[in-house]
């Protein structure tokens, strides 16, 4: 079921997500799902920018919110 979570996750960053950040030059990296926890690190572009806690938990939060129920909280790993 984990897995299921994980790959659920991994779909929804990819299609409503990660298009954006591409364009800033950015890769999202999902490292772990677990008990309805995202563990995220942003690549690229804003991989150094104060804005990469903001952006993960106001914006990537809310829309794997919007499509996965089980979703808790994201954590930002740098």
């Amino acid at each position: 079921m984990a897995t299921d979570l994980r790959e659920r996750v991994e779909q929804v960053l990819r299609s409503e997500v990660a298009p954006a950040l591409e364009l800033d030059g950015s890769v999202i990296e999902v490292l772990d799902v677990t008990d309805g926890v995202v563990r995220l690190r942003l690549n690229g572009a804003c991989a150094g920018c104060p804005a990469t806690i903001w952006t993960l938990i106001n914006g990537i939060e809310h829309e794997l919110r919007q499509h996965i129920a089980e979703i808790e909280y994201l954590e930002a790993v740098p």
